[in-house]
């Protein structure tokens, strides 16, 4: 299974053993009433509210804090009521509760006009005191404390947010004073001053992370999505809004982690918008819609990605049928990726940071796409990498197996799966040496099988990426993260359509976090791309000019004569690939690595593969390998035809500096001849100062030697000297290299 999940809490295990021990085991029979143990709410510091029926039907309401591991009773009705909202505030002295009446007979409650079918109660709970009742209507109201920043000290204010079904949103300032013996008590409770939130609205959804709140109002056949930012400083203000091509009109409203009532949840999500926004730390803001599809073997769910200015809209043909008839796509987050979940079905990671292309998000259906623990429904995503079964009553820390993911590299036949599964293990995981290894363990074994992609480029671009943008900020804008500029391939069962949105409108001053990281992500789809972004044609130009100067030719390489064992034929074919993908993208690669490939090449290919390596530039001669083959190998008869096809091959600057290291008459000569070409170009069409005598004095009787040794020194006195550090490399040498080249020729000995 890719999705690891580990239940941070469960009802059965961390609250069921507590209730025993405290005498109200005996309300827990949940063959009988399945709600009488349930989640009503998720708090910011770790605070997970449940309710429960005592043995007389009793309402209680309970607290587990994550971090203490500590289960407190809060609050107790003596009455049966169904609580439909919960929330305490951070100093946990006020408790807001919102239920519906219990009835056994509900015909007869609805002729009493005078009672509302819903209340919703502020209490004193430091100590259990007093009862404000801030509202008494016949529609749903959900309740939300805000949160201040974290280790601030105690405050004496509270604000709570009252969601109504009316379609709005309203807060309330709640000031406290402390009494004798630490009593806390609501000041002026008749008197709470209130503040309109939002209005109109036909779907909402908290954040309780970062203490903000999306909603969506209609507008004609379009929808306008906003965000309200709450502040520790008790203000609040519209900071987004984004125009979604979602037809809202008529939806009943759908709200989104303010609490978890089951039972209601589950009618509601049957008439209502399946939506959720969700963002990621590194300025990604996403909405995730499932939508109405007419043929019953297809699902159809869209995906704004908003920080990027499109939407995707997938069709996925369903294996099965009967399996999806009552439920939805549920929506996880797991701040790289979105998972798109339909149990028995797929499970698809669409990938936030870099959603341009499809193959690298992952699609997996049938067992890969299985995640046991998690079957029920519905299922919320309340926080970052975070699962909530509501059904079963657990709490989950969700991840992405690495094992698994590895598997699923290795085992996968399709190169859209391997794509996007090398994508997630080199950029979602941390560098691990491990991890790595295996990495590169299996693009040696599978250079060959991928078809659509080099999967050597792709591993050295992602690494690059991984290391370089932590160092610099919005590095990531400009740097490739992939080695594909598009794709033309397809993911089997999966039809994708791409629409250019307007990117939304942000309203903020000074905000730092989340908020600058989305302004910069927008502004970056303004300005930089493609224009500024990274690009390998850019810069081929420059890289051959670099190339051919010998800039990425430095290292250190021991040649000990033989044939190259069979490890080092692998590692040279390996090296091969790696230059290859490296060239291809105009990267360099690190020092020293042209002198083990020229070296390994000497050892494992025979002599003409070697030089047509050479000439095609697969193999590049650096000073450093040459060097040391002109000096450590001894002057066998095909060690001399090495050393000369090398020596011939040489660039002019690097062949001045290494050739003196091969002390052979072959060698001498061709410096000889070197020498004199050079000397003759640069002589150009200058005269000579003085005219060139008939003889020159030298003991050898040959005219044309003689002529042409006069007229070598004649231009050596002009100051015209190739070789100026290496002062034994002149007329004189030239001389003696022609003369001994010539006896050779003769067969005659010199002396």
């Amino acid at each position: 299974m890719l999705l690891r999940l580990v239940p941070e809490f469960e009802l059965r295990r961390d609250v069921v053993p507590w209730l025993a021990a405290q005498g109200w085991a005996a309300a827990l029979d949940t063959s009988e009433n399945s709600s009488a143990l349930y989640i009503v709410n998720v708090e910011r510091n770790g605070k997970i509210i449940y309710t429960w029926k005592g043995s007389q039907r009793n309402t209680h309401i309970g607290l587990y804090d994550l971090q203490s591991k500590q289960n407190e009773h809060l609050y107790t009705f003596e009455k049966d009521l169904h609580i439909i909202s919960c929330s305490v505030n951070n100093e946990r002295t006020l408790l807001a509760v919102s239920f519906r009446h219990y009835t056994e007979d509900e015909t007869a409650s609805q002729l009493l006009q005078s009672v509302s079918k819903y209340l919703t109660l502020l209490i004193e709970i430091h100590p259990i005191n007093n009862v404000r009742v801030l509202k008494a209507v016949d529609s749903c109201v959900r309740v939300q404390f805000l949160y201040p920043v974290e280790d601030r000290n105690a405050s004496t204010e509270s604000r709570l947010l009252l969601v109504s079904e009316d379609k709005y949103i309203e807060q309330f300032d709640i000031r406290v004073v402390a009494e004798e013996e630490h009593k806390v008590v609501i000041q002026k409770p008749g008197q709470l001053p209130r503040a309109k939130v939002a209005d109109d609205l036909v779907w909402a959804q908290w954040d309780m992370m970062e203490q903000r709140l999306f909603y969506i109002v209609p507008k004609e056949s379009k929808s306008t999505l906003r965000c309200v930012q709450f502040y520790p400083d008790e203000n609040f203000n519209s900071i987004l809004e984004s125009h979604l091509d979602i037809s809202v009109n008529d939806t009943q409203l759908k709200l989104v982690n303010f609490g978890y009532d089951y039972c209601q949840d589950q009618d509601v999500a049957s008439k209502s918008l399946n939506l959720q926004v969700f963002t990621s730390k590194a300025g990604g803001l996403c909405v995730c819609c499932s939508l109405a599809c007419d043929t019953p073997d297809e699902i159809m769910y869209s995906i704004y990605f908003l920080h990027k200015g499109y939407n995707k809209t997938f069709t996925v043909s369903l294996e099965r049928t009967e399996s999806h008839q009552l439920k939805e796509v549920a929506f996880m987050n797991l701040d790289y990726y979105v998972a798109a979940y339909l149990p028995g079905q797929f499970l698809h990671l669409l990938n936030i940071q870099h959603p341009d292309l499809l193959c690298h998000s992952l699609f997996l259906t049938g067992e890969d796409a299985r995640i046991d623990t998690l079957q029920n429904y519905p299922i919320r995503s309340p926080l970052v990498s975070t699962i909530l079964d509501c059904e079963a009553g657990s709490l989950y820390a969700v991840s992405i197996s690495d094992s698994t993911l590895l598997q699923l590299l290795q085992k996968s036949k399709q190169d859209s799966e391997r794509l996007a599964a090398l994508h997630c293990a080199l950029l979602y995981f941390q560098h691990t040496e491990d991890l790595e290894m295996q990495i590169i363990r299996w693009i040696s074994e599978n250079l060959s099988t991928c078809h659509s992609f080099d999967p050597i480029q792709e591993f050295i671009v992602a690494s690059l990426y991984c290391r370089m943008c932590p160092e610099t900020q919005n590095l990531d804008k400009l740097l490739p993260y992939t080695s594909l500029l598009d794709w033309i391939g397809v993911v089997p069962g999966v039809i994708c359509a791409t629409d250019i949105i307007s990117l939304p409108v942000l309203e903020f001053q000074n905000s730092k976090g989340f908020w600058e990281k989305l302004n910069s992500n927008l502004e970056s789809v303004k300005y930089a791309e493609p224009q500024l972004h990274y690009h390998n044609n850019v810069l081929r130009r420059e890289w051959r000019n670099l190339s051919e100067e010998g800039a990425f030719s430095s290292g250190h390489l021991g040649l000990c004569d033989e044939r190259g064992s069979a490890g080092e034929f692998a590692v040279f074919h390996i090296m091969s690939r790696i230059l290859e993908a490296a060239n291809g993208m105009c990267m360099p690669l690190p020092p020293g690595f042209h002198t083990l490939h020229l070296g390994l090449g000497v050892r494992c290919l025979p002599l003409h593969t070697l030089l047509h390596y050479i000439d095609i530039g697969v193999l590049q001669l650096t000073e450093t390998c040459v060097r040391k083959l002109l000096k450590d190998l001894d002057d066998t008869e095909q060690n001399e035809k090495l050393k000369l096809s090398i020596v011939m091959r040489l660039p002019e600057a690097l062949g001045q500096k290494v050739r003196q290291f091969w002390n052979h008459p072959i060698n001498a000569n061709l410096i000889a001849r070197k020498y004199v070409k050079l000397l003759l170009e640069n002589l150009g069409n200058r005269q000579c100062s003085r005219s060139i005598p008939e003889r020159f004095s030298v003991p050898v009787e040959f005219l044309p030697l003689n002529y042409l040794t006069s007229m070598l020194t004649e231009i050596e006195n002009q100051g015209v000297h190739p070789y100026e550090k290496q002062d034994h490399v002149n007329a004189r040498f030239v001389e003696e290299m022609a003369l001994k080249h010539t006896m050779t020729f003769l067969g005659l000995k010199y002396s």
